[in-house]
């Protein structure tokens, strides 16, 4: 194993600069993911669970969900909560047992609601609630991608070092191209969230710039 004094920003920076990275590349046709952008997430402001990378985050998505929708394209949020007798959360939910456990983000509460800034189009928009970290996992998520023939799933929200790994692990391992905006995930720690941005660039995902999605899912209406 090699050894390295860098901070997982600093290796994040080398691999995102190498001009020689091999890309999956975009498909013909995407579905959008949007992950827990709930109020135990999101509210920084509220909950002690919450985190925030980029101020911008919820707009970046907002904007992406917009293109989507103009494409006819899926879009999906997905948002965990549980029953107050918390079986549903298996043995994920046994370690602790404080109100900021996950296994106490229950149906209704505060912590299971999306937060107001995401511009959710209810009755258009898919959503979701899983009890474990791929939205995968026990969702008609995959149903939904066969039905409308996508090729590439692109992954947004929270956290970079788990849900949204376990999406991008389990995306690709359904043959799906997985793109991950950068602007569009966050997490607790920078050291989590860059060391995990660095996995996803070089084994699962390509990380690119908001922009670079908004900018394909603009010439994808062009060419409509």
């Amino acid at each position: 194993m090699e050894t390295s004094d860098k901070t997982a920003r600093q290796i994040w920076a080398e691999v995102k600069s190498n001009p020689q990275r091999a890309r999956f590349g975009y498909g013909r046709k995407a579905a959008l993911v949007n992950i827990d952008f709930q109020c135990a997430y999101t509210r920084v402001d509220e909950f002690k669970t919450a985190y925030e990378t980029d101020p911008r985050q919820i707009a970046h998505v907002n904007q992406l969900a917009q293109r989507f929708r103009a494409l006819s394209w899926p879009v999906v949020w997905t948002h965990v909560a549980y029953a107050e007798s918390a079986e549903d959360a298996g043995v994920w939910g046994t370690r602790t047992h404080t109100p900021d456990s996950l296994q106490n983000i229950k149906h209704g509460s505060r912590r299971a609601q999306f937060d107001e800034r995401c511009e959710i189009q209810h009755g258009r928009d898919l959503v979701y609630c899983k009890r474990m970290p791929s939205p995968f996992f026990e969702t008609p998520l995959q149903s939904l991608l066969v039905w409308h023939q996508v090729d590439t799933v692109v992954i947004t929200g929270g956290s970079t070092s788990g849900c949204v790994r376990a999406a991008a692990v389990d995306s690709l391992s359904r043959g799906y191209r997985t793109i991950v905006p950068e602007q569009c995930v966050a997490d607790k720690h920078e050291s989590y969230h860059f060391a995990n941005l660095t996995d996803l660039m070089l084994k699962y995902a390509d990380v690119v710039d908001v922009a670079d999605t908004l900018a394909w899912l603009d010439g994808q209406r062009s060419a409509a």
